[in-house]
């Protein structure tokens, strides 16, 4: 690995009113390495990059750039020295094309001054294509989900030969595949001198694609480790504190009480889906993206079109009913797209908490404040959310809370079943822990949980069952105790 540095931060400084956020914070990244950036949410990792990409400016301290001191307070600046960021909440325009996202604002010209859609294909054509990517650059983003989305910030933020790449949670919506193919692209990369920022709570990672790693805690630097010679145990310690124990809390279910069926479910992205869930039980769904586990769960929730078969919670037949009438026989979703479609990021903690249940406390034009408030509250200290008050937007908690708080707002309404599509995707690992402990209280009480996630230590410690999905359809519903990641990644690949 090469010894050039690319990139110093010294004596990194950034207030905000009542805030220190960063604390004489150094950071350093040589060419050709990727280096793994770690903390808690709320340990200052994302102020830090955005220091770094010139979203915020520093109040103190130093940045060089191939040994240049660079005064970087703003995006164009941070562009400029050669910096991308690839920001974990994605940023693309949904309605544009995927080549007009890449080019949006630098677009190619004819010669007589017209935007040069043709070149603009040609360019885009090639980067999907340099990371193994079949999609059309015409197809709108609108239309691609959100692995295929992320896929398409890394190439935009690529297409800006910077030598400095940052990627904020990269994986966190990647299937093993798709994340094997991204490391092979990585390691391109760094094979050609660029170097890597590499953000991810998934600890299993680090050993694949990092060579160093940095751990930052309450917004300082704590401590610089070579990978291969730390552990995840030290990583973990280092960045809460403290040894986390019982990571994953599971008490296996025994009951054989069926609360949902589903027979022969269809849609227009699903097919024959076949699967019972009991009381009690936290029934994993895994597979490659694109195998139609987001969208089976969306087919139940009613938000995607039932063409066929039976959707049955306690003798209730669901299938044609609207998303309310789902919701009031027992249901619950809590969406993959935590940012875009489970919460309203503007508004407070009460409003978030509380929206499931307005009939509670609005009755007619009258509105009890009191009743709202005390469901709220409760809401907010059962999940044990970490915030000033409930007057807080949520946008402004950490992941991890923010997947608590609407968590509890689906708690509220008192369901049978709950689905969690992706529900650590983004979240650090002490909220991991806290959030596998909500679920396993959960089941114990009753609850029934189908668990979509693509993070396979989660499905195989969590899952009681685990229904492997490929192309729309059920391969294999395996017991946790034969599930393993080869037998899942088998069934996953089998038509």
């Amino acid at each position: 690995m090469a010894e050039q540095l690319l990139l110093q931060m010294k004596g990194i400084h950034k207030r905000f009113p009542g805030v220190h956020a960063l604390k004489g914070v150094d950071f350093e990244l040589r060419a050709g390495e990727v280096h793994a950036l770690l903390g808690e949410n709320g340990a200052g990792k994302s102020t830090l990059i955005k220091v770094l990409g010139g979203i915020y400016h520093k109040d103190e301290g130093e940045i060089f750039v191939e040994g240049q001191l660079c005064d970087i307070d703003s995006v164009e600046k941070a562009r400029a020295a050669g910096i991308s960021i690839i920001h974990q909440e994605l940023v693309l325009v949904p309605w544009l094309s995927i080549k007009e996202n890449i080019f949006l604002g630098r677009e190619p010209r004819t010669k007589l001054g017209f935007v040069d859609f043709d070149e603009m294909y040609t360019q885009t054509k090639k980067y999907l294509q340099d990371f193994g990517l079949d999609l059309d650059p015409n197809a709108a983003v609108a239309s691609l989900n959100i692995a295929q989305r992320q896929m398409v910030e890394i190439v935009k933020a690529i297409s800006f030969s910077s030598r400095i790449v940052v990627m904020d949670e990269p994986t966190s919506s990647l299937s093993d595949k798709e994340t094997e193919n991204l490391f092979e692209n990585v390691r391109k990369l760094t094979a050609r001198g660029i170097g890597v920022i590499y953000i991810s709570h998934r600890m299993s990672e680090l050993s694949q694609i990092a060579d160093r790693v940095t751990v930052m805690r309450d917004g300082e630097y704590v401590a610089t480790k070579v990978v291969k010679e730390t552990t995840i145990d030290e990583l973990i310690a280092l960045m809460v504190g403290r040894s986390v124990t019982n990571y994953y809390t599971r008490d296996y279910c025994t009951s054989e009480d069926v609360v949902l069926k589903v027979e022969g479910l269809c849609s227009d992205k699903v097919h024959d889906v076949n699967f019972e869930a009991r009381r009690g039980e936290i029934l994993g769904f895994s597979g490659l993206v694109g195998a139609g586990r987001s969208e089976t769960m969306q087919a139940i929730f009613g938000i995607e079109k039932v063409t066929g078969g039976k959707i049955i919670l306690n003798g209730q037949e669901l299938q044609g009913k609207s998303s309310s009438q789902i919701l009031n026989a027992g249901l619950g979703l809590v969406p993959e797209d935590r940012a875009g479609e489970g919460m309203f990021g503007m508004m407070d903690l009460k409003f978030n908490l509380t929206l499931k249940v307005l009939d509670e406390f609005i009755k007619g034009i009258r509105v009890n404040h009191g009743r709202e408030q005390e469901i709220a509250a409760k809401g907010f200290q059962d999940l044990s959310v970490r915030a000033p008050g409930l007057d807080v937007p949520i946008m402004s908690l950490s992941g991890g809370n923010q997947q608590k708080v609407i968590i509890a707002s689906w708690l509220a309404a008192g369901p049978k079943v709950l689905i969690l599509d992706e529900p650590t995707r983004g979240v650090d690992v002490g909220a991991k822990s806290e959030i596998y402990a909500i679920m396993n209280r959960l089941a114990q009480e009753g609850v029934t949980i189908l668990m979509v996630s693509s993070d396979l230590p989660e499905i195989l410690n969590m899952s009681d069952r685990v229904v492997v999905m490929c192309e729309g359809t059920v391969t294999k519903i395996l017991d946790h105790t034969e599930a393993t990641q080869e037998k899942i990644m088998q069934y996953a690949v089998i038509n």
